[in-house]
């Protein structure tokens, strides 16, 4: 094992709630109110994607995109300010994995500014290399992102642990090519081949990572 490739939201903190509340929040000054089928179904996603979900729940497929991000990006930067809670065996496993030595990434469909909020709590000094959703041409599910950060550590990235929560990031993890563990936390994940399934990180250590090649 080579190095171990973190997702974020949902993976190491549980901020899939953050962006709910704030999305909510959202729909509701758009005039409307966001259904739990289209909140789940923008789990992973990337903002394109998460913002025509968004629209067409409300059914306002016209409604500008430009003025709602800025609006939300703002929002969930309040949110995370005030705080992000760790995923059960989150903190511990990362702690863990870099006690090792063993190199890290953290590839997010999320954008450079939430994410460095976002490391004040994750600990910036605990990832050698940083991969946001704005900063690749193609987000999860396709493998840039993933290829982006094996290619940035120097490693192959079939030698890499990716650790997802999503099946927008089970994809892009399974298409890059690299071993992949899903924990899941919003949305249940069907079996799927080439991934490892586990309820929590709770438990998982170094070791445990390197069984799953």
């Amino acid at each position: 094992m080579d190095a171990v490739l973190f997702d974020m939201d949902g993976t190491l903190v549980d901020s899939e709630r953050v962006w709910g509340m704030a999305l909510g929040e959202l729909a509701v000054r758009a005039g409307g109110t966001l259904s739990e089928t289209a909140r789940l179904a923008m789990v992973g996603t990337s903002m394109a994607v998460s913002m025509r979900v968004f629209r067409d729940d409300l059914g306002q497929p016209d409604r500008p995109e430009e003025p709602d991000v800025a609006w939300l990006i703002d929002r969930v930067c309040e949110l995370f300010t005030e705080g992000l809670v760790w995923r059960p065996g989150a903190a511990e496993l990362l702690a863990a994995v870099r006690a090792a030595g063993i190199p890290t990434a953290l590839v997010t469909s999320t954008g450079r500014r939430l994410v460095e909020v976002a490391l004040k709590t994750l600990g910036a000094e605990n990832f050698d290399v940083v991969v946001c959703g704005d900063e690749v041409t193609r987000p999860k599910p396709d493998p840039e992102p993933y290829l982006l950060a094996a290619s940035l550590l120097g490693v192959p990235v079939g030698r890499c642990v990716a650790i997802e929560d999503s099946a927008s990031g089970m994809a892009s993890a399974v298409a890059a090519g690299a071993v992949v563990l899903a924990v899941p936390a919003e949305l249940e994940l069907p079996p799927t081949d080439g991934v490892h399934l586990r309820s929590s990180l709770v438990g998982v250590d170094p070791a445990f990572l390197l069984r799953l090649f």
